[in-house]
Formats: C-alpha cells, structure tokens, sequence
C-alpha cells in the first residue's frame, strides 16, 4: 500500500515525436492564421461600430441590441457543435462589443462597492472591461451618481436566490426617477480568505450579514467557534482579513486576488445554485429584445380581493407573473395604502398583451408604476 503522507508522483511528459512536432507546427501556423483573421474582422467591425455612431449622433448603447447579438451568437455555436460553451461565446463578444462601444460612447458605470464585491463582478459581465467602473458606499450613493449624471448607468442586486429581496433597492426603485434597462444573474460563490495558511490562529470572521447566512450551515459545522462580525460588504470583509492576520473573511475571488488573500476553503456557501440578481439603472430603459422582462410597483386598494383583483388582468391577457414581493410603503406617510407590491412580468410593455394588462391594472390599483422593461439575462 503506498505511504499516505508521500503525494504521488506526477508523471513526466513524454517528448513529441518527430511526426507530432511537424504537426504542432503546422497546427501553430494555422492559429497563427486565424487569429490574423480574427483580428482583421475585429478592426472591421470596429470601423462599422464607429460609422453607426456617427449616423446616431448620440447614444449608441442598446441594451436590446447587445442582448439580440449575443443571445443570437450563443445559439448559433451551440447550432454548430461548439466546442466554446455557451458562457465563452458570451465572454468573448462581450468583450469585443464592449471595446467597440468604448471607442465611441465611454461609459460610466456606478456600482455597489468596494472594489472586489460581487456588484463588480456583475457590472463586468454586462458591460465587460471598456467602461470605467466607480465603486459607491452605498446602494443609494449607486441612485444618486446615475440620477445625477456622474455615471450613466448603475449597478445594484436586488434579490439573493437564497436570502431573498434586498429592501434598499426596493424601497429606492419606488421612489426614484431612474429606469431599469438590464439585469444580469450572478452565479455566487462564497470562499473563505485568510493571510493565515490554517485556521489555527484565526479568532475573527468578517462579512457581510447576507454571506454569512449564505454560508450558514457550513460555518456551523466547520468554524462553531469564530466570532462572526458582520460587515458593510465582502469586500471591507476581505480588507479588513488583509490587515489582521487573527482574522479572516468570506468573499469571492475578486476580494482574494484585490486583498492578497489565501482561499483557505472554496465555494462555501450552503445552496450550490446560489444566485444573485442584479439590476442596471439608467434614465432609461429597453427597446423590445424578442426575450424580454418588465418590473412594476403597484398598491392594492384598501378592499376586500383587492390583490385577487390586482392579478386578474395579468391573466386574462396572458401574461406570465415571475416575481410578486410584498414592501411596506416607505415614504408615503398618510396614504391610504400600508403596502407595496413589486411585480415582474414576462414581455415587453410595448407589446400589445402588456400594454392591456397594464390599462386594466390602471383601474383597480391605488398606485401604479412602471420601473422599466430590459432584456432577460442569461443565466
């Protein structure tokens, strides 16, 4: 039986023989080739980017636009067999669009901060690397800096498939002029950091109170001791791990590779499909996509059935409800309302059967708002 303390040995390579090296070489011109192709095409389409700019005299971002390109692409690798998954053929024009894009119109995006949170990392997957990114303290500081204009979008979660709805943004979506143009689902991965190479010295665990829930039944069954200190986001967790070498914290990648810090332990967290919804603010929002969402916010009148009366059209036009979150009505006072109601419906406002649904809810609601439709995100 071989000794468990020794690690096995990792085999050596074996050397090419002389037919597989003329083949590797031969391979190599051809990707040489093709990536001579790739980056001529990439010039081109970046002049045919730069001549729509020009036609539109303005905006040239479209949020419609860029999900049509890459819902269409995706399809059509997976059409032909790939290899690339879905996700890479994402990643890859992403890219390419977000750097055509920067050439003409950049942009600003305001996000959930500090640097490292996963607000980032979803700011990155919808508009790529191009724009420059400016963290926020707050989710209400992300409002203001688009409401203001010092950024041109912004950036905020607003659901955790496991801890559920984030009020701020709620109660922010019901009073503020700001639009929903876009949405991104992010795949939440929680790690445990640390400068510490074990958990031996470690006397203190920072995050931020929603991870911690994440991560709930993991940290009973592994960590029962630790202190557990709740934090504005992962990120201040992280930096905080960076500076006390008794502590550690529970954040992504990104606040590992921003802070220097060890992943003592990966993807922590209790649910495996752990998800995170994000939500892109502008002044404005979405053309139809062909796939898309709307969000309302909308009162019910202070009656008997009132909330059966307030789903009855969405029915009987056909429209798919996909989210119904109950709020208390913030800032409203005297009202004749107690609560809010925050809805999302498949399609597009534009579409006649929307467009019906929401005539009729104009009639038997105290209050009725419409915060914007966008494009479905991938998941």
């Amino acid at each position: 039986m071989a000794d468990p303390a020794q690690p096995n040995q990792p085999t050596q390579p074996t050397q090419p023989t002389q037919g597989e090296q003329e083949e590797l070489g031969c391979l190599r011109q051809g990707i040489d080739a093709i990536d001579d192709q790739v980056l001529r095409l990439a010039n081109e389409r970046a002049r045919l980017a730069h001549r729509i700019g020009e036609i539109k005299h303005g905006n040239i971002y479209r949020p419609e636009r860029e999900a049509q390109v890459l819902r269409r692409l995706a399809e059509a690798s997976a059409v032909a067999g790939g290899p690339l998954p879905e996700t890479a053929v994402r990643t890859i024009f992403r890219e390419i669009m977000s750097a055509c894009l920067a050439l003409e119109q950049p942009l600003k995006i305001a996000y959930l901060g500090p640097a490292g949170t996963f607000s980032e990392s979803a700011a990155k997957k919808h508009f790529g690397s191009a724009p420059a990114l400016t963290p926020c303290g707050a989710i209400d500081d992300v409002f203001r800096a688009v409401e203001s204009g010092n950024a041109d979008y912004g950036v905020v979660p607003v659901e955790n498939s496991t801890e559920g709805a984030i009020g701020r943004t709620l109660d922010l979506l019901l009073s503020s002029p700001l639009q929903i143009c876009g949405e991104i689902n992010l795949r939440i991965h929680q790690n445990l950091l640390s400068q510490s190479e074990s958990l031996a010295g470690v006397k203190t665990l920072y995050s931020h109170a929603q991870s911690l829930a994440q991560c709930h039944e993991w940290l009973n069954r592994n960590l029962t001791g630790l202190a557990r200190v709740p934090v504005a986001s992962n990120a201040e967790a992280a930096r905080l791990a960076a500076e006390d070498a008794e502590s550690a914290a529970i954040a992504g990648e990104a606040a590992a590779r921003r802070y220097g810090l060890k992943i003592l332990a990966a993807n922590i967290e209790d649910d495996p499909n752990n998800t995170t919804r994000f939500l892109v603010l502008a002044s404005h929002d979405a053309g139809p996509s062909g796939q898309d969402r709307t969000s309302f916010v909308c009162s019910a009148q202070n009656k008997p059935g009132a909330v059966h009366d307030l789903l009855t059209p969405l029915k009987q036009h056909g429209v798919s409800l996909t989210k119904f979150e109950s709020r208390p009505a913030r800032g409203f006072g005297g009202s004749r309302w107690e609560y809010v109601f925050f809805v999302d419906v498949e399609g597009h406002r534009s579409e006649p059967r929307v467009a019906a649904a929401f005539e009729d809810l104009r009639g038997c609601v105290g209050f009725l708002k419409e915060l914007g439709s966008y494009p479905r995100a991938s998941q």
